[in-house]
């Protein structure tokens, strides 16, 4: 279950918002329920308070004025609807970059010595199926390694991984909750 710990404001206005639905919630709820609340992806009529309102239109807002997205509009035979394609490429050779590398040249095979950031990435890579994306431009020796270890470490057991603590088990109950 999901405890707040603190409500101070982070900045970030979809993120202070979901702190706001989980301070107000009068149970704790389960992180599966919460990324099915903040997706849109559920239909509880009694939860509908709970849900964040144009969560991807809002992102890619942000990103867009960011600079890492573009805003245009595409025809799709009968209809226009707006995408966001990629605006700076850098930007993504960098996140790639960081993740082949945390994965090839920095690897420490234990979870617990990963950096924070680093593990959530490749725990949401593999949550939206783009893993294989990451290191499609590796030779191939180094895609196979790069997908073993993070198959790996994937593979591993939520459960034992966030009790051994450092302040990752929010990554592994997300890991958990997409595995299920």
């Amino acid at each position: 279950q999901v405890l707040l710990k603190s409500d101070a404001p982070t900045g970030d206005v979809l993120l202070d918002e979901t702190l706001r639905h989980i301070k107000a919630t009068e149970t704790a709820e389960t992180v599966q329920t919460w990324i099915e609340l903040l997706t849109g992806e559920t239909w509880n009529p009694f939860k509908l308070q709970y849900q964040l309102r144009n969560v991807r239109e809002r992102l890619a807002k942000a990103l867009v004025e960011k600079g890492i997205l573009t805003t245009e509009k595409q025809n799709f035979l009968l209809f226009d609807m707006t995408t966001h394609p990629v605006s700076n490429a850098s930007e993504k050779q960098r996140l790639l970059k960081k993740l082949q590398e945390s994965v090839l040249e920095r690897w420490v095979n234990e979870p617990q010595r990963m950096e924070r950031r680093t593990l959530a990435l490749l725990v949401l890579a593999h949550a939206s199926d783009v893993l294989e994306n990451v290191f499609s431009s590796l030779a191939d020796d180094k895609y196979d390694v790069a997908m073993n270890r993070t198959k790996d470490l994937l593979d591993m057991d939520p459960e034992v991984e966030a009790a051994k603590g450092r302040g990752t088990e929010m990554i592994w109950a997300v890991l958990a909750a997409f595995n299920k």
